[in-house]
């Protein structure tokens, strides 16, 4: 089967075909990708009237490339799937609209896509992974440990009572003068750092539950950069340093915890998998990795290009929903919110809104 997916969820307008086999195994025949980048950086993160409107110019010329470098026709199709939520509705609202315009005119199979799952089966695109397993999905607007059952089965075993793990990175970014976007740049500046110059908290260390927080944690910078005010290069490294190994230790044993959780609730998983654009972090692949084998279990990580959104992760979505005979209708509405695990709730204290205000950081 063919599909065509479509994310436009924040700031990346993407589209892409991708082919699933009856085996199961997945092919990329396309993956276009624009980053709206260059229009957000003035704003030091994204803003959602902007980002709606760019999805609108450039989606529709997107999708022409996608389909062109396929080699694909629409009347080919086997379904076409775009993300629905969660995000920013005004960007959902552009793709999902389109893809709902596409399917009627060819009289293709509509699939709304829930963004996070298209995170959660994106490594089953790229190698030849059986369920369950479990998620570490860490970007910039989520922070999850997730226990993935089956297509449409999701556990949550994990969440941040505050903010995201991206999202804790680029503010960090911002409040230290680095160019957005900044969570590369924190890793960037990390790597010429003191780790142990500061005494930064290590949030949820020994809980019992598998709950992250980075509040505190951010609080604690501020705290340390507004004393060395003016701040020298070398503090900023070491701020940068000193935040990202805080980052690593909370999330290593975070995830022992939710890796624990998993094991006594489902068996053993059958990899940790982890996706989101924090996955693209060098130092914290390399702490998953450490976790993984203390764990005994395989790590996956998708391609950096997969972590991120893009197309392909959604048109994948929707093959494996399609595979199982799940399609929706054309009244299937854009959502700003939408969990992965529908009997989960927020933890207390749950005060993470990001998605819903200007010039705060995505993916």
């Amino acid at each position: 089967m063919l599909v065509l997916g479509i994310e436009t969820t924040c700031d990346e307008t993407a589209a892409a075909v991708v082919e699933r086999q009856s085996d199961g195994s997945g092919r990329i025949l396309s993956n276009i990708i624009r980053s709206q980048t260059e229009e957000h950086a003035p704003f030091g993160g994204v803003v959602p009237e902007i980002a709606a409107r760019a999805h609108v110019d450039v989606l529709d010329g997107i999708v022409a490339s996608a389909m062109k470098e396929s080699g694909t026709g629409f009347g080919q199709l086997s379904a076409v799937a775009a993300a629905a939520g969660p995000g920013l509705i005004g960007g959902v609202i552009v793709g999902l609209t389109t893809a709902k315009a596409i399917a009627m005119v060819h009289n293709t199979p509509l699939i709304a896509v829930n963004h996070l799952e298209a995170h959660a089966l994106t490594p089953r695109l790229t190698c030849a992974l059986a369920f369950p397993y479990c998620l570490f999905l860490a970007s910039g607007g989520h922070t999850q440990i997730v226990a993935v059952i089956g297509v449409g089965k999701y556990v949550r075993l994990g969440t941040t009572v505050d903010d995201a793990m991206g999202e804790a990175f680029d503010k960090i970014a911002k409040m230290l003068g680095l160019p957005y976007p900044g969570g590369p740049e924190v890793e960037r500046a990390a790597g010429s750092g003191d780790a142990k110059r500061f005494a930064f908290p290590r949030p949820m260390l020994g809980r019992a539950d598998a709950n992250f927080s980075l509040s505190g944690l951010k609080t604690a910078v501020r705290n340390e950069a507004s004393r060395l005010t003016p701040l020298e290069p070398q503090d900023i490294s070491d701020l940068c340093a000193g935040f990202q190994a805080a980052v690593l230790e909370s999330t290593a044993d975070r995830l022992r915890v939710g890796l624990k959780l998993f094991h006594e609730r489902f068996g053993p998983p059958r990899a940790l998998v982890a996706a989101g654009g924090v996955a693209a972090n060098q130092a914290i692949r390399s702490a998953l990795q450490d976790v993984a084998a203390k764990a005994q279990t395989t790590l996956i990580i998708p391609p950096p290009a997969l972590c991120t959104d893009n197309g392909a992760m959604i048109a994948w979505a929707g093959a494996e929903r399609l595979a199982l005979g799940m399609i929706d209708a054309m009244d299937a509405p854009p959502r700003a919110r939408w969990l992965l695990d529908a009997s989960a709730t927020a933890p207390a204290g749950f005060a993470n809104t990001r998605a819903a205000f200007q010039g705060l950081p995505h993916e």
